[in-house]
């Protein structure tokens, strides 16, 4: 597996279409093979950085089977319009450094 993750910044005025375009752009995601999950998280310290993370079967799956989806048209459609706002996409692998902290109890 191979994780995805986008960084955004959006204009205040902008987030709630934004927010909206990813819940749409969320239907063909979701329903794509080479999806695992995903999540889009927003920084409660700069509100207008998001992160997209998207876990995929693998880097290949994602640029040459998803991309090449009509899933990706659809969900490429919705969030097209927020590329410019992109500060980052890239691909990363686990490195085994993990673990469950005190407070998941």
């Amino acid at each position: 597996m191979i994780i995805e993750y986008i960084r955004y910044r959006i204009p205040a005025d902008r987030a709630e279409q934004f927010e909206s375009a990813y819940q749409r752009a969320a239907v063909p995601l979701a329903a794509a093979p080479q999806c695992v999950d995903f999540e889009l998280t927003r920084c409660d310290e700069e509100p207008e950085c998001y992160t997209l993370r998207i876990t995929w079967t693998s880097a290949e799956d994602h640029l040459k089977g998803f991309r090449g989806s009509d899933a990706f048209r659809d969900f490429f459609a919705e969030v097209q319009p927020y590329f410019p706002n992109i500060e980052e996409m890239r691909h990363y692998r686990h490195t085994g450094v993990a673990g469950t902290g005190r407070g998941a109890n």
